[in-house]
């Protein structure tokens, strides 16, 4: 199965029509179980593209489908069940101040919950272990009855991601999840994504901004600027070249390629 097919996806932000789009000409497919890195200069897109993702966003022109269905042709209750079917877990949690971490990590539940439920939850957190259980993979066991106030940068990022590890999602939206972290948390962090991901075969999608973190660790990766893809490779065609092009806005003068493009066309620089 297909988790995201789009075809000349062009995005623009409300008032922006006289503007340039966020995303322009956007052709991209992530296949179910796939892990791509998403990399690009600030600005780039990569914000936009997730959002567009995870029906967030519409597009305003092109085709988009999510789980092999057009998300925005569909009445509007079954898309939020498709769109349910995904996890979006943004650079900065919109996580309320004065609620305890538990009671934040559990709000992933609320789509399986009954509203009976979930009010209850608010007053005696419904299942708190399992709170627990996800905080303690991203090193914030310690954190459970904290008030999300008290948290530093780094670790309401990673009570966002723990909100993650209880969805039932079929797809994780990642952006930028180790902006606020140390190397070392970095690392715990992204691969406690990637192991949950793998475990459960959900898609996973993730921005970056550490190159070297990126191609380290993903098999593909896809070079976003100004709202266009670049390049989308297998890692071990991403040449230092394209990555320098790619932060100090130098054109690159060959097409984007497809995943599918053979060696040949890779010896005579069809990746850049």
């Amino acid at each position: 199965m297909t988790t995201y097919r789009l075809d000349k996806l062009t995005v623009r932000h409300l008032g922006a029509s006289g503007g340039a789009p966020a995303l322009h000409d956007i052709d991209l497919v992530v296949e179910h179980g796939e892990q791509v890195a998403i990399i690009g200069p600030s600005g780039a897109g990569k914000t936009t593209l997730l959002a567009t993702l995870a029906c967030a966003q519409k597009p305003s022109s092109g085709n988009f489908q999510i789980f092999d269905q057009d998300p925005w042709s569909l009445p509007e209750q079954q898309r939020h069940t498709l769109r349910a079917r995904q996890c979006l877990a943004p650079q900065t949690p919109p996580l309320p101040p004065r609620q305890r971490v538990v009671t934040a990590v559990l709000a992933a539940r609320l789509p399986q919950w009954t509203l009976w439920r979930a009010l209850v939850s608010l007053i005696k957190p419904v299942d708190p272990q399992a709170a627990y259980d996800a905080l303690l993979r991203f090193g914030l066991g310690d954190k459970l009855y904290a008030r999300v106030d008290r948290l530093s940068g780094g670790e309401r990022q990673r009570c966002g991601l723990a909100r993650l590890l209880l969805s039932s999602a079929e797809a994780f939206l990642v952006d930028e999840p180790l902006s606020a972290l140390d190397p070392a948390l970095s690392q715990i962090t992204l691969s406690t994504l990637q192991q949950e991901a793998a475990s459960r075969n959900a898609t996973l999608v993730c921005s970056l901004h550490q190159v070297d973190i990126a191609r380290a660790n993903f098999a593909r990766i896809v070079g976003l600027r100004d709202g266009r893809i670049v390049f989308d490779c297998p890692r071990e065609q991403v040449t230092d070249a394209m990555i320098d092009a790619l932060y100090r806005n130098e054109a690159l003068h060959a097409a984007p390629l497809a995943l599918h493009e053979t060696p040949e066309r890779l010896a005579v620089g069809a990746c850049f």
